[in-house]
C-alpha cells in the first residue's frame, strides 16, 4: 500500500509542470460481477459520481487523479443457479475510491494546427477503495483494499476549454468479500453459503462527465540575462 501512495505522489508531482491542467466532475453508475453476478447485469447499476484532477503531459498522454463514490450492491433475487436460489443472499455498500491513471488519446486532438473534436482513449493505474456497510459474520478483513482501474472512454470538444466524455471501466479487485459472500469458512464443512473462492470480486463505473481546462500562460524572459 505504501508503494502505491509512493508511485502516485511522484505521478502528481512531475505533472505539476505540464502547460494544461483541469478539472471534471461526473455522474453515472456503479455495478459489480462476482459470487451474486456472475456477468454484467444493468439492473445491479446503482447511482455514482466522481470529481478529477487531470493534467496533460503531451498531445497524446495525460494523467488523472479521481474520487468516485457510491452506493453498490446485488443479491440473489435473480438467482443464477440452485445454490444461489438456496442462499438468498444480498449486499448493499457505500464504496468510495480513490485513483491515479495515465490516459493515452488515440487521436491528436490537442494539436492546434489540426482541429479534432473528438478521441478515444484508454486508461489505466492504481487505486484503493474503502467500504461502508456491515461485514458477514465470523469474517474478518480490512474495508480498504487495493484496485487496478482499467478501461476505454471517448472524449467530444465542445470549445478550447470546455469538452465531455463518455467512460467505461473496470476495477479489478484482490478481494472476495465485497459482496459478503466467499469460501473463507472451514471448507470441511459445505453448504451452499459458499462462493467461488478462485474468482475476486470485480466492480465497475460508467458515466458522463464535463471537464474545464485552465491554461498556463508562460511570462517572457530576457534572452540576454
Amino acid at each position: 500500500m505504501r508503494i502505491l501512495w509512493v508511485v502516485c505522489l511522484v505521478i502528481m508531482t512531475s505533472s505539476l509542470s505540464a502547460q494544461n491542467q483541469e478539472v471534471g466532475f461526473g455522474i453515472g453508475t456503479l455495478n459489480y460481477t462476482g459470487d451474486l453476478g456472475r456477468t454484467y447485469d444493468i439492473l445491479n447499476s446503482r447511482p455514482a459520481a466522481t470529481v478529477f484532477y487531470r493534467s496533460n503531459l503531451s498531445k497524446v498522454v495525460s494523467f488523472r487523479a479521481a474520487i468516485t463514490g457510491g452506493s453498490i450492491g446485488a443479491s440473489d433475487k435473480r438467482p443464477i443457479d440452485a445454490f444461489a436460489e438456496k442462499r438468498d443472499a444480498s449486499f448493499s455498500l457505500f464504496l468510495l475510491e480513490a485513483s491515479t491513471v495515465m490516459e493515452y488519446h488515440f487521436m491528436n486532438w490537442r494539436d492546434d494546427k489540426h482541429v479534432v473534436r473528438f478521441t478515444p482513449y484508454l486508461f489505466g493505474g492504481l487505486g484503493i477503495f474503502g467500504l461502508s456497510g456491515t461485514k458477514e459474520k465470523a469474517t474478518e478483513y480490512s474495508n480498504v483494499q487495493g484496485a487496478i482501474p482499467f478501461g476505454v472512454g471517448m472524449k467530444y470538444v465542445l470549445n478550447p476549454k470546455w469538452y465531455v466524455s463518455l467512460e467505461a471501466g473496470a476495477r479489478k479487485t484482490f478481494f472476495d468479500y465485497l459482496d459478503n459472500v466467499s469460501a473463507g469458512r472451514n471448507q470441511l464443512v459445505k453448504n451452499y453459503q459458499y462462493g467461488n473462492p478462485y474468482d475476486n470480486d470485480v466492480y465497475y463505473f460508467v458515466g458522463i462527465s464535463v471537464t474545464r481546462a485552465f491554461y498556463e500562460i508562460p511570462c517572457p524572459t530576457n534572452p540576454y540575462k
